[in-house]
């Protein structure tokens, strides 16, 4: 045996009523716009965005071009901005992590 108490019928048919579950709210937390610029004012965190941007553009320009008919090829293959976003997209992450973490210590000394 289990050692637990069989329990009724009606509770394993019938379904919980919500007012018995307890849920707890999901915890997002909002910073204030004060913290957006103290990571703003990083030196990490800004060329972690350049090199987003400057790896990012060129092909999502080519994306969209083509995809409005701008592009004279309807279906282009853009290797060297592929490469370019290649080369700075996980740089370009590192670069922000380590500045928002720098950003957080220094915030919390």
């Amino acid at each position: 045996m289990s050692g637990l108490a069989p329990r009724a019928l009606e509770e394993i048919v019938r379904p919980r009523r919500l007012s018995d579950v307890i849920v707890r709210p999901l915890n997002f937390t909002v910073r204030p716009q004060s913290a957006m610029s103290q990571y703003l004012k990083s030196t990490w965190v800004r060329v972690g965005l350049v090199l987003l941007v400057v790896g990012a553009t060129p092909l999502l320009f080519i994306i969209t071009a083509a995809a409005l008919g701008l592009w004279p090829d309807p279906n282009p293959n853009p290797v060297g901005p592929g490469i370019l976003f290649g080369l700075t997209f996980w740089p370009a992450i590192i670069c922000i992590v380590v500045g928002v973490i720098r950003a957080r210590a220094r915030r919390g000394a």
